[in-house]
């Protein structure tokens, strides 16, 4: 990933060939560097150069990474630079111990030359990553005619400078987003995996997730139950042997249930709120805030129209307001308006409604989700296009899009 603004580097590391690499790898992405053996007696000369960032081991004789960390951060005219932290110590104790004492960022050894510069340009960025693994509703589609959009159903992922990662449903695009977690070579990985509700398209494909079967990543499952039965209970009991060949104590990762109600909760010091959905049994929508940018996800759910006997203007007044202003609001759209007449509470959207939604809650923009399967990709073109053109003919500011299978955002 090339970045356009010159940046001046301070790497500190008594590793030589780490110090080597590191400073390789940031000049090649047109950087300046200076590095040092030492952790010493260098705070003045970090001082007189003022670099963006510090980049220093953890472990160093006489002055180790939190001491260095902590007069950087205590000297007025550092105020601007930011420190990440590196160390071959595999222990989350340290990680947080580095967050404590005001690192920016914490990367483990060995460098990793593919995702090296990335790491460090998110962390200067401080944006989130928004991929979508799958896009579509009810159950996956395959053939020529769902190349465009992909045909995996709901999966999406928010990764975070801290690298908090953030994975909502898993839908049967959840494999892709182990296998690509895989090639980049991650490990002890820490998950939160925010389900919307129970219903196979969003949880099914749960233990094809290749990370649960490694051995130091730990993965939270959070979700609303239904009524006496827990998140746990839903998860585990679509792998009981006779539906499924593995169990969950079969998983090398470490894995925990967390049942969610409408409510406001600091997950990785992220805020994260729920709210309860229009659609069958218990469903939630959540919107993430970070560093004044929020995203919603909000599926599945149904706005009836306004013609019809069960149209709730309070239940729309309330869902608009949670998702107000929003950076990315992501939003079951499983219908054009013609298709809904006769899809009258099977619990989606319809087009109309969802711009409706958008325009009125000021979102900055919208991403057209959760599409039906008997959709194709023309289909969906077609639904997008009908997108932009109602909310041109209401002058809205919001922004439409119908994100791809694989596509990625930053927020």
């Amino acid at each position: 990933m090339a970045r356009k603004k010159k940046l001046s580097f301070y790497l500190v590391d008594d590793d030589p060939i780490v110090l080597d690499v590191m400073a390789k790898l940031l000049k090649d992405a047109g950087h300046a560097v200076t590095t040092s053996r030492k952790s010493a007696g260098i705070i003045g000369d970090i001082v007189r150069k003022k670099p963006d960032c510090v980049i220093t081991d953890l472990m160093m004789p006489e002055v180790d990474g939190l001491q260095l960390c902590a007069a950087v951060r205590g000297h007025k005219a550092l105020k601007q630079t930011k420190i990440v932290m590196v160390s071959a110590k595999a222990y989350d104790f340290d990680q947080r111990r580095s967050y404590d004492f005001g690192a920016h960022g914490f990367i483990r050894k060995p460098v990793n030359s593919e995702t090296f510069v990335d790491k460090i340009h998110r962390i200067f960025d401080d944006h989130i990553d928004m991929r979508f693994w799958g896009v579509r509703g009810t159950l996956p589609v395959s053939g020529p005619k769902s190349l465009k959009y992909g045909g995996n159903t709901s999966c999406v992922t928010l990764e975070f400078p801290r690298q908090q990662f953030f994975v909502f449903d898993c839908g049967s695009g959840i494999k892709n987003l182990g296998d690509w977690l895989k090639a980049q070579h991650r490990k002890r990985m820490s998950f939160k995996i925010f389900i919307s509700h129970p219903h196979w398209d969003h949880i099914n494909a749960f233990p094809f997730f290749g990370p649960l079967y490694k051995q130091g990543n730990e993965v939270e499952v959070l979700g609303a139950n239904q009524g006496d039965i827990s998140m746990r209970k839903i998860v585990s009991a679509q792998m009981e042997g006779v539906y499924f060949p593995i169990t969950l104590s079969e998983f090398a990762s470490r894995v925990y249930f967390h049942d969610l109600e409408e409510e406001t909760l600091e997950v990785d010091g992220i805020t994260v709120k729920t709210k309860l959905l229009s659609h069958p049994g218990k469903a939630l929508g959540y919107r993430v805030d970070y560093n004044g940018r929020a995203i919603c996800y909000i599926t599945d759910n149904e706005m009836f129209v306004e013609t019809s006997d069960f149209y709730d203007p309070h239940y729309e007044k309330r869902l608009a307001e949670f998702v107000a202003g929003a950076d990315a609001l992501i939003t079951d759209t499983t219908y054009t308006d013609e298709e809904y007449q006769t899809k009258e509470g099977w619990g989606h959207s319809c087009v109309s409604k969802v711009v409706n939604l958008a325009d009125m809650a000021g979102v900055k923009t919208l991403y057209l989700f959760h599409h039906d399967p008997d959709q194709f990709d023309d289909e969906i073109d077609r639904k997008y296009e009908t997108a932009v053109a109602m909310l041109k003919k209401r002058r809205s500011k919001t922004k439409c899009l119908a994100p791809r299978e694989g596509q990625a955002f930053k927020i």
